[in-house]
């Protein structure tokens, strides 16, 4: 399997599991590293991520990783917080943190620009809206190569 079919099956295993335990699957990244393969698991949940929720997370879904035998060479398992610059990738993202500062990029340009930073005000028709010094810019979701929160200071 490559290695995008395997973080696919890995979110068919967890996100259930996850779901149901009140948790939130962000991200999972599966990578060759100097040490080996890492399959990295981002979670939240509401009040924010604790240690014994990650050693929760990395039991449960570990058990169920080698139940199913979804990773068939040797790997890392390491399950994460996705911190105070947690990416937004779906929808609902950019629901829940509208009014909070983000920076994204385009896949293409948007006005002759590509980087943005500025509050992000909403999601309407599939479109971003971001506030950006004042003027308020619509980026199409499916031109969004990267976001995330940005800390306030």
């Amino acid at each position: 399997m490559i290695a995008q079919e395997i973080i696919e099956h890995v979110r068919e295993l967890a996100d259930p599991i996850l779901t149901a335990e009140g948790f939130e699957l962000v991200e999972i990244e599966f990578r060759r590293e100097a040490r080996g393969w890492v399959l990295r698991l981002y979670v939240d949940k509401e009040g924010g991520i604790t240690v014994d929720d990650c050693a929760w997370v990395s039991q449960e879904i570990g058990r169920s990783l080698d139940v199913e035998e979804v990773i068939s060479s040797p790997y890392t398992l390491e399950v994460s917080s996705p911190g105070l610059t947690r990416p937004l990738k779906q929808e609902k993202d950019f629901m829940k943190y509208r009014d909070r500062w983000v920076k994204l990029t385009t896949n293409e340009p948007i006005g002759n620009q590509r980087h943005f930073k500025g509050r992000l005000r909403g999601i309407e028709r599939n479109e971003i809206r971001i506030e950006v010094n004042g003027e308020m810019i619509q980026i199409p979701l499916a031109t969004i190569a990267k976001a995330h929160l940005e800390i306030e200071f």
